[in-house]
């Protein structure tokens, strides 16, 4: 079973049933079900036309739940639109479905959450930690989201600032290697920014492009992970890094500053770094003042700290790190790396094994329970 195919092809496919005239969550619903039939059925029996075959058995599941409410009965007239036998059209409706999930009637940070877990394909887990909110929350947000959405037509659709954030989240996730979506992620960007002038699509494919070119860098051989100082930049990918800063400079030269361009700027400023000794730690930390001035976030405010450290000293990072709440995700963390710069080794070791226990992924914690490790080591060397 082709799990990669299912997965590409759902976006396009509850996309359709949404135009034929299923409200959203019958949709998802009647999709799920074909999926689950395709893993039933495909071993033994695989179709010629993959997504045609999802849509007539999805399209079926929602005539059949369809008829089975006496209050929806009026549906029963769409199933002369049942889909004719034959290929289906090689039409891609994933970035249209990005748009119809940014529905009007859904505040931004719900329309978000529901594109990533209907069309990203995300866990709510996964997106509860791209918000920093629990589980449980995160799941009630989607599910009374699906409930206002459905039985709505979506013919309104959504904004772009609500679609480039899904899209910036679902590359997020895709980059740190729990499920690659990262591609995907980018590719639908492009299209958007051939179909859409504006600086801040331009602004985020430009940060896309050139966090992606640092990717086979990112982990050693076996799996761990190395962080940006460490990284062999002979292996940065620099067509990726020309292209992105070619775009980048043109989005900035029209004077409209967004947050996708600042986090670019950063990036690029990284990029350009033959070596991390020669990174201009004190633009970046000008660029993350912009930053935080558009966003107030947090978690800009935890990377700024990180680059007063570099750029004026780990006192310096420690007391801007100070000014921010210490149950922030990667606090610890943070401070870990600002004490050992400091030469507070033990402080530093205890801190980098808390934040240990505290990662989101095992990637992270096996970094920072070594690093943890490493500090230990030397302190009891002689």
């Amino acid at each position: 079973m082709d799990e990669a195919l299912l997965r590409s092809l759902t976006p396009s496919v509850l996309a359709i049933l949404v135009r034929r005239g299923a409200d959203f969550a019958a949709a998802e619903d009647a999709v799920q079900d074909a999926l689950v039939e395709a893993v039933r059925v495909w071993p033994a029996d695989p179709p010629r036309d993959p997504k045609g075959w999802l849509i007539t058995v999805a399209w079926r599941r929602f005539l059949d739940a369809t008829r089975a409410d006496a209050a929806r009965r009026r549906r029963e007239d769409l199933v002369e639109e049942e889909p004719a036998p034959g290929p289906a059209p090689a039409v891609d409706d994933t970035l249209q479905l990005y748009f119809l999930c940014a529905h009007p009637s859904l505040t931004p940070s719900s329309a978000v959450a529901l594109t990533l877990r209907a069309v990203g394909g995300l866990t709510t887990r996964q997106i509860a930690q791209a918000y920093l909110v629990p589980e449980a929350t995160m799941a009630q947000r989607i599910s009374r989201a699906k409930r206002t959405v459905s039985g709505v037509r979506f013919d309104q659709p959504g904004d772009v600032a609500t679609v480039l954030r899904v899209l910036y989240l679902v590359f997020n996730e895709g980059y740190s290697g729990d499920v690659d979506l990262a591609v995907e992620a980018i590719r639908l960007t492009r299209r958007l920014a051939e179909a859409i002038d504006h600086p801040e699509v331009a602004g985020l494919l430009a940060l896309m492009l050139l966090h992606h070119a640092r990717r086979a860098a990112r982990t050693a051989p076996d799996g761990s992970l190395v962080p940006l100082a460490e990284q062999d930049r002979g292996r940065w990918d620099t067509e990726s890094i020309a292209e992105g800063v070619g775009i980048l400079q043109a989005a900035l030269a029209r004077d409209r500053l967004g947050e996708f361009q600042a986090q670019a700027a950063i990036a690029a400023l990284h990029a350009d770094a033959p070596t991390a000794e020669e990174t201009d730690w004190v633009q970046i930390v000008e660029w993350y003042d912009e930053l935080a001035r558009l966003t107030d976030s947090p978690v800009v405010r935890l990377n700024r700290a990180v680059a007063v450290g570099e750029a004026d000293g780990p006192r310096a990072g420690l007391a801007a790190l100070a000014e921010l709440d210490d149950s922030l995700p990667r606090h610890t963390a943070v401070a870990a790396y600002l004490h050992e710069r400091d030469g507070d080794l033990a402080t530093a070791a205890r801190l980098y094994a808390e934040a240990a226990r505290k990662a989101p992924d095992l990637a992270e914690r096996d970094h920072l329970t070594r690093q943890a490790a490493r500090l230990n080591a030397r302190r009891r060397r002689p």
